[in-house]
């Protein structure tokens, strides 16, 4: 093979989208990552793939799109443990349940699926919930996914007249430019490979692949903890993904100040995933037992049969947050041939297909099936 169609930086799910799809258009990718597949935010989330948390509006619109893909993707690629188990969002207090009930109507609206749970119904879909909860809504929509599997999957078996091929251990420092300005491939440690196009998909590195361009993307790591519990071999805890509607206010808030809200489920092997907190302190790793704590506590008092079961680790994962709460999707204008594929903040993992679709369509010349101007790459030069 000559000179490669497309140089995809980034090896997490959205960036293996990107290469998935733009194989099946006919493109031929590399895949070039400084570290593993799945070896960032990717490996360290939680494998959401939601409809539930999202408000009316050009996000909803991708996330239903990337729910389609995603079931189409298990049924042509599969081995990466797909659940369509669907969401259960619970209200904690009245005020909060007339609030989800209001984002519920606005989300039927624009096509989601979804019923509303009076409190006494709550138990007929998780028995082992506590009582004394105000009602919720559930979304039989919201699916998951084990995400590392995900990625290698999406690279390793593409369809389609194209090929993907995988370079790891290769930090790209540079991003080469044509004399009429246009991306032209990539600058490594092993050389320079020249392609038609690049795609960044570095996730919370995005805005220092952009930089590598001579653009700004305002993107910055939004650091979120998990526990893992024990696995709990044949015992039904935890049947949907099951979080509070306080969940939704997180993902919206702007604040760089620690939010946590109670996000249980399990997994096909028996453990259950406790999250969610949300910070903005740089690249820290560093862990923090009140925010562990906090989390467990969460997660006891809405199932409170987790009290008796032990957390056997703890780890944390940066989301890229995007001022606007938008990715960053398509080419950017200031540097023709360069696209973005970054910014998805909590959601990159349910949004990955869409947006790797959406991607390849561009790259290949043809009409996006979704307006990409929402999330143009320019729109933070026009705010400022």
């Amino acid at each position: 093979m000559g000179m490669p169609d497309v140089v995809v930086i980034g090896a997490g799910v959205v960036g293996a989208a990107c290469a998935h799809y733009a194989a099946r258009a006919g493109l031929h990718v590399v895949v070039v990552d400084r570290g593993s597949v799945a070896g960032g935010t990717t490996g360290a989330g939680e494998g959401n793939v939601l409809v539930s948390d999202k408000e009316p509006g050009p996000e909803l619109d991708l996330a239903m799109l990337s729910a389609r893909l995603w079931a189409e993707l298990d049924r042509e690629v599969g081995g990466f443990e797909y659940e369509p188990k669907g969401g259960l969002v619970v209200a904690e207090t009245p005020r909060a349940l007339e609030a989800l009930a209001r984002l519920a109507y606005g989300q039927r609206e624009a096509g989601v699926e979804c019923t509303d749970v009076a409190a006494a119904g709550l138990h007929d879909y998780e028995p082992h919930l506590t009582g004394g909860l105000a009602g919720g809504v559930h979304y039989p929509q919201d699916a998951q996914v084990q995400p590392m599997l995900a990625a290698a999957r999406l690279i390793a078996a593409p369809t389609g007249p194209g090929s993907v091929t995988l370079r790891t251990g290769e930090t790209v420092t540079g991003i080469l430019r044509s004399r009429d300005g246009r991306a032209r491939g990539v600058r490594t440690a092993a050389g320079e490979l020249h392609a038609g196009a690049v795609v960044n998909a570095a996730g919370t590195w995005g805005g220092e692949v952009a930089a590598l361009a001579g653009v700004e993307l305002p993107i910055l790591p939004r650091r979120g903890f998990i526990l893992v519990t024990e696995p709990l071999t044949g015992r039904d805890l935890v049947r949907h993904k099951v979080y509070t509607a306080a969940y939704v206010t997180g993902v919206a808030s702007d604040s760089a100040a620690l939010e946590t809200s109670a996000v249980v489920e399990s997994t096909p092997s028996g453990t259950v995933l406790i999250g969610a907190s949300r910070e903005r302190v740089g690249f820290d790793r560093t862990v923090s037992p009140p925010v562990l704590r906090r989390l467990a506590a969460q997660a006891v008092a809405l199932f409170p049969a987790l009290a008796d079961v032990r957390v056997i680790r703890a780890y944390c994962g940066f989301r890229p947050y995007c001022p606007d709460h938008l990715p960053v999707i398509g080419e950017d204008p200031r540097v023709p041939g360069l696209y973005h594929a970054c910014g998805h903040e909590g959601a990159g993992i349910g949004l990955a297909p869409a947006t790797g679709y959406l991607i390849a369509q561009a790259l290949a010349g043809t009409t996006p099936r979704l307006d990409l101007t929402p999330f143009r790459p320019a729109r933070f030069d026009q705010a400022a």
